[in-house]
């Protein structure tokens, strides 16, 4: 019995990557469904399949970094005494609003079931330097 001849790849097919695109662009976030949504969402007559990847890596990077500020957040609430061990839309509200960046980039943006952060006003905070004394009663 003779043994099957080795076939040899042609140079174009073995220059080629197989697999997803998200996969090729080393990204989790799937390209070809933002690709599919740039296109019939109608943003624009033309899309590229590049405009795909920048915004699917765009995405990815907005999120991992929304994730690990709620994550830090997380664990600084844990250091204070609270018993969480879940990321809440109240986590994240907090941590999106002690940041400078994702602040201002989501400044308009209500997270629901976020809730507001705690701030005090400096007029309802009265005076330090007085003390209150008590008025002398006749």
């Amino acid at each position: 019995m003779a043994t099957p001849k080795k076939s040899t790849p042609k140079r174009g097919a073995a220059a080629k990557k197989s697999g997803s695109r998200s996969a090729k662009a080393g990204l989790i976030f799937p390209v070809g469904r933002i690709g599919t949504l740039l296109r019939k969402g109608q943003y624009a007559a033309r899309v590229s399949a590049s405009s795909a990847v920048y915004a699917a890596a765009v995405l990815e990077y907005l999120t991992a970094e929304l994730l690990e500020l709620s994550a830090s957040t997380l664990a600084a609430g844990a250091k204070k005494g609270q018993k969480a061990r879940r990321i809440t839309p109240r986590t994240i509200t907090v941590a999106v609003r002690s940041d400078a960046d994702l602040g201002a980039l989501l400044k308009d943006v209500t997270i629901s079931r976020g809730g507001v952060l705690a701030t005090s006003s400096k007029a309802l905070a009265g005076k330090k330097g007085k003390k209150a004394t008590a008025t002398p009663s006749a």
